[in-house]
């Protein structure tokens, strides 16, 4: 659903007065992506879609507390928020969706030459989901979350910080550990990975600042740093 600028700006104007339609203007406008990062941090269908619907709820009845940001920042913070609540409530692990993941550039690379018809090259695509899948299920919630909003939807620090709550120090902290978690874990596991993964998992770790020396595959040892 595409809106203008403007036209949000009226919806959320018309909300703060107590119009239901308007805010149900606003769900439509940004449900996908509230459920997106509810699913990726608690791993759960289910459990995604009831944070997604307290997030709205909640939403709702604070709307005119709303200013000062973007409407998306403050409901992807309300989203997260509701999401840690949940998992501290039932003490479950949090997973990470790797449907996120068929966009991401590198994946492209599996899937050109119509990757669907080749039962190799299908196989390689799912065998690198799950290995990042099982790598990103390694972090704690902080840095997992941190490497979703900056990894993998691309938001800018300052955005994810806000959403978050957090300074962009912290963020980057977060962000500069979780990496080098990953990259730890996808060496330990480099020798049990065909080559042509271990290509593109150095590409994705040189993508987010791990891998300094370019695109190849993941080296015989850690670097130094």
């Amino acid at each position: 659903m595409g809106m203008t600028a403007p036209e949000e700006e009226a919806w959320i104007r018309a909300a703060k007065e107590g119009d239901l339609e308007a805010f149900n203007h606003l769900v439509l406008l940004y449900q996908s992506q509230v459920y997106a990062l509810a699913y990726r941090l608690v791993g759960d269908h289910e459990a995604a879609s009831d944070v997604a619907q307290e997030t709205f709820l909640a939403a709702f009845r604070h709307i005119r507390r709303f200013r000062g940001t973007t409407l998306r920042s403050w409901l992807l913070r309300i989203a997260a928020n509701q999401a840690y609540d949940l998992l501290r409530r039932r003490k479950v692990r949090a997973g990470v969706s790797l449907d996120v993941l068929q966009g991401h550039p590198d994946m492209v690379e599996l899937r050109r030459g119509g990757v669907e018809g080749d039962p190799v090259a299908y196989s390689e695509q799912r065998e690198l989901q799950e290995e990042i899948q099982r790598a990103l299920e390694t972090l704690p919630p902080g840095q997992r979350a941190v490497i979703v909003l900056c990894d993998l939807e691309g938001l800018p620090y300052r955005e994810a910080a806000h959403i978050l709550g957090i300074s962009q120090g912290t963020l980057k902290s977060r962000l500069s550990r979780g990496r080098e978690r990953m990259r730890a874990y996808f060496f330990e596991r480099r020798e049990l990975l065909p080559s042509s993964i271990r290509f593109i998992l150095g590409r994705f770790l040189e993508r987010t600042g791990q891998n300094q020396e370019g695109a190849r595959p993941l080296p015989d040892r850690p670097s130094e740093d």
